[in-house]
């Protein structure tokens, strides 16, 4: 067994994409999320917590946003309908993919019935991981905020952070120590707010540790402490590119299932939609692997799922032998034992990567034979009273390792907007309300501007999918929050059942407490 260990740590997020309306986009983002990621994710987990003989650890960010989904009741009532019809479509996948389509018909039908075993609660599913000690609980901010572009109100990023913690402790019944910074992105003093949050460690880039002042004597791999008393870990990219990289990494091999092509493409409209199925976009049903990585999306050969599960088993064992090697090299020049730290999307896992659950599972199963051991952020702590003082440097995980990916041609009108909306809201927060009604307009103004901040809007405008959505999405929650805001302080009417409709389209972060944006000066 090498000295050391190795913090696989997953971040799932959604943004808020409840609606009023069945199939929509949004939802089969939810919908496709849950039945390739986070139900495989459970299974897997739950599997290694049973088995005696490994001990599995991993550190996991659930967003408020997407327990807010996992909680809602309208959503659970719509998912067995939405398998079910992709069930039936199935069984008229072409013969050449028969092997594939009976494939998935049974991860689904397994999924589904693990779903309605526990009445669609996968949150408590996740909280009693957590109080096994299998799994460390992060959260995030509460609408994904990008953070470092809110700080003209420092109010605003307060906000993000204790709405967070308090939608987190009341689906899962638990205070969290600590979170996944938005694209793990850090300015200097972020950490004030994080504490005053109660929130005391989070995971950086590399290049967040690397160039803080002092120069960590031990670079990514321990630990570090601001004075602020935050705890700051640095991703590792020897331990993350083999499954992170576009063009090497594991989830390029011509045995796995190829991600784009899908069913919904193949069979033709008439017959997607005698299902009750939308048409134009992809289902969720790929059948295909992805053969010849630099060929079209028609060259590409059938799935063989046993093929696939089988080279997760060589992949597991490449990673496992290739982190062994990495934390024996790294004793030898260590006074401490040395941590590798493996941040990734948990959507990777399932959903982008359809084996990728598997993998976890062959690495759980092999780590101990590997010599490799598994440890969480909150076990490495624990354990690590004496860490190093550092200001870590502003940093994110996002392309060129900065704001730009968030702060360009595409998506920079935002910024000023976000600035006019939370002045507005920190004023009237600062100044209070006079009235039970006026609160509860005032309440609506914060979630709004809450979900007008998700950084996911300001990341696809960026890609260039799906904008027009994004779009939309922004100038809505923004008009909502000024149609609010004049009705507290213009007393501008509401159009009757306004309110009502709103609040039930937008029923997110019900503990919302509008003293988070008092003025810091106050």
């Amino acid at each position: 067994m090498a000295n050391g260990a190795l913090a696989l740590v997953l971040h799932a997020h959604l943004p808020y994409v409840r609606g009023a309306e069945p199939q929509s986009l949004e939802e089969d983002w939810f919908f496709q999320a849950l039945i390739e990621c986070y139900l495989p994710l459970l299974d897997t987990l739950e599997a290694a917590a049973a088995d005696p003989l490994q001990e599995a650890r991993l550190t996991m960010g659930l967003s408020p946003t997407l327990l807010s989904l996992l909680a809602d009741r309208t959503l659970q009532s719509r998912f067995p309908a939405w398998v079910e019809a992709r069930l039936r479509l199935l069984e008229q996948a072409p013969k050449d993919r028969r092997e594939a389509a009976n494939d998935l018909g049974l991860s689904f039908q397994k999924h589904l019935k693990a779903w309605k075993a526990c009445e669609g609660d996968l949150i408590s599913r996740f909280a009693a991981l957590q109080r096994q000690g299998v799994v460390d609980l992060l959260t995030c901010g509460a609408t994904h905020g990008y953070l470092p572009l809110l700080r003209e109100h420092p109010e605003t990023v307060r906000a993000q952070l204790r709405t967070a913690v308090r939608e987190h402790h009341r689906l899962i019944g638990e205070r969290p120590l600590g979170i996944w910074l938005p694209e793990c992105a850090y300015y200097e003093g972020l950490d004030r707010w994080m504490r005053d949050a109660g929130l005391r460690y989070a995971v950086l880039d590399g290049h967040g540790l690397l160039h803080a002042e002092p120069r960590p004597r031990y670079g990514v791999y321990a630990p570090i402490v601001s004075r602020q008393g935050v705890a700051f870990f640095g991703r590792d990219s020897d331990a993350t590119l083999p499954v992170w990289s576009a063009r090497d990494g594991y989830p390029g091999d011509p045995l796995y299932r190829e991600f784009h092509r899908d069913l919904g493409w193949d069979l033709p409209a008439a017959q997607v939609e005698a299902h009750g199925l939308p048409t134009g976009r992809p289902l969720g049903l790929k059948l295909h692997r992805v053969s010849d990585p630099s060929g079209g999306l028609d060259g590409k050969c059938p799935y063989e799922p046993e093929r696939a599960r089988q080279r997760t088993q060589e992949h597991a064992k490449h990673f496992l032998q290739g982190r062994r090697e990495q934390l024996e090299r790294l004793q030898a020049g260590m006074a401490t034992e040395p941590l590798l730290v493996a941040p990734f999307d948990a959507e990777l896992f399932g959903h982008w990567w359809f084996e990728g659950p598997h993998f976890l599972r062959e690495l759980f199963r092999q780590g101990p034979a590997e010599g490799v051991r598994f440890t969480s952020l909150r076990g490495v702590l624990a354990s690590s009273p004496n860490l190093q003082l550092c200001a870590p440097c502003p940093s994110s995980w996002g392309r060129g390792g900065f704001h730009d990916y968030w702060l360009n041609e595409t998506n920079a009108w935002i910024i000023p907007e976000w600035s006019r909306a939370g002045r507005a809201m920190v004023e009237r927060c600062s100044r209070g309300v006079g009235s039970e009604a006026d609160l509860r307009l005032l309440h609506q103004a914060g979630r709004e501007l809450l979900l007008a901040q998700s950084s996911d809007w300001s990341f696809i405008l960026r890609a260039g999918t799906t904008t027009e959505l994004a779009k939309e999405r922004i100038e809505r929650h923004l008009a909502r929050f000024w149609r609010l805001m004049a009705a507290i302080d213009r007393r501008e009417d509401l159009p009757e059942h306004w309110l009502e409709d709103v609040e039930a389209e937008d029923a997110v972060f019900p503990l919302i407490q509008p003293a988070d944006w008092v003025s810091i000066g106050n």
